[in-house]
This record gives C-alpha cells, structure tokens and sequence, in this order.
C-alpha cells in the first residue's frame, strides 16, 4: 500500500508542477487537491504500516 500511495504522490506533485505554474486553471485545482489527498494518505500508510510491522516478532 505504501508503494501505491508513493505512486500517487509521485503523479500528483508532477500534476501540481503543471498546475502551479498556470498551464491550466482547472488542472492546477485539481493538481492542489490530489497533491493534498496524497500527502495525507502518504503520512497515514507511512504511520500504520510501520505500526503493523513492529508487532512482528523476529
């Protein structure tokens, strides 16, 4: 999960570079949102997948 989320991450700050810089105002809305979106979900699969792989006992 954590892949798909650096993935993500990964097309929507390439969408924000777009975006940001004026090549289109609907793009750089939806750009802002994504980037927003995958920022959280990188931070949240970033926290439990390090929670889920401590309970392991080696």
């Amino acid at each position: 999960m954590l892949r798909w989320t650096l993935i993500f991450l990964i097309i929507a700050i390439v969408a924000g570079i777009f975006g940001f810089f004026g090549i289109a105002a609907s793009a750089a809305y939806v750009a802002k949102i994504l980037f927003f979106i995958f920022i959280v979900l990188f931070i949240l699969s970033f926290v439990f997948g390090r929670r889920r792989g401590s309970d392991i006992i080696p």
